[in-house]
């Protein structure tokens, strides 16, 4: 199954954010779902960038014929949580330090996810 990325740009052409779906395992069992990245220029933060985005993904992955999306996001980016719980997520895990950044830190990570009404069954 194809894994849609889309890219939000400014009337000027420069990249205002992204968002992409990829797969959540490489399992047959495991198709319809995908992993949610949205990526939003801090620059042009609170302008309803990441919701444009975020809201076209879910429409473009239900046209593709993916029923869950799962985002993981670090507990402390409100900003990440509350766009994901505006279109539909629900908080539904933690994982704790299962993130490792460059440096060496580990990371906890929240763990949201959305099924679609339309795909899949309920």
């Amino acid at each position: 199954m194809r894994h849609p990325a889309l890219l939000a740009r400014a009337p000027g052409g420069e990249a205002l954010g992204w968002a992409a779906l990829g797969p959540a395992s490489a399992r047959a069992v495991y198709g319809g779902v995908a992993e949610v990245s949205v990526y939003v220029d801090p620059a042009r933060s609170r302008r309803g960038v990441g919701r444009a985005l975020l809201e076209e993904l879910i429409a473009t992955s239900e046209r593709a014929g993916f029923w869950t999306l799962r985002a993981g996001i670090f507990p402390e980016n409100a900003a990440s949580i509350a766009l994901h719980e505006r279109c539909g997520f629900e908080l539904v895990g933690l994982s704790r330090r299962i993130g490792r950044m460059p440096d060496g830190r580990w990371r906890d990570v929240l763990w949201y996810e959305r099924r679609s009404a339309s795909v899949g069954s309920p």
